[in-house]
């Protein structure tokens, strides 16, 4: 049985805040992979619309370039309209019977778990795994496996605000990532303000 941890998003774009989650996992947990999976649109709230899909999966695909134990598994991101988690899930299960999932999610989320989508029938497909932070309430009904992740206070809003007033998001995101934001003039960038 293989181990999968599943980190959903919609990576708009990623950073080092995100890398850092998936790598304490897998090692915590002993994972054998970590699947990013980018979404096309969530159900809990409302997607950018500043930036393309591909941009946001090229963006990805640089960010976790460097570790092999990382992918992309993109089937939200080719289903249109909201993407409810369960369903998703019930798909993976399906394809992958040899596999265990464990669904990674913040501190924010594990407060809102009674309000995720048949969220009764999720939690007999899935290991929820919870990224402990201190300003949140880890109380919940249901089964979620703490990890303690060294804090890192980004975002991806917070990282578009800055790019979209020119200032430095240099040690937020990968390089690769930025060159790429800088390259395609995205969230309002230009290719005459320098990043780092």
């Amino acid at each position: 049985m293989k181990k999968v941890g599943i980190l959903g998003g919609t990576f708009d774009p990623p950073h080092y805040g995100h890398l850092l989650i998936a790598n304490e996992v897998q090692s915590a947990l002993e994972l054998d992979k970590i699947w990013f999976m980018p979404n096309h649109e969530p159900p809990h709230k409302k997607k950018p619309e500043s930036v393309e899909d591909e941009d946001r999966l090229h963006m990805l695909e640089l960010a976790i370039a460097e570790n092999a134990n990382f992918s992309i598994q993109p089937i939200e991101m080719d289903r249109k309209g909201p993407s409810y988690t369960v369903d998703t899930m019930k798909i993976l299960h399906t394809e992958y019977p040899d596999h265990q999932f464990y669904f990674i999610i913040g501190a924010d989320m594990i407060e809102y778990l009674p309000k995720w989508h048949d969220i009764d029938i999720l939690v007999n497909l899935v290991q929820f795994v919870g990224v402990k932070r201190k300003s949140y309430s880890h109380q919940t009904d249901y089964p979620v496996l703490y990890i303690d992740v060294p804090a890192i206070d980004v975002s991806s809003s917070m990282i578009r605000d800055r790019v979209k007033k020119g200032q430095s998001v240099r040690y937020l995101l990968p390089d690769s990532v930025i060159d790429y934001i800088e390259e395609k003039q995205l969230y309002g960038s230009s290719k005459s303000i320098r990043l780092s």
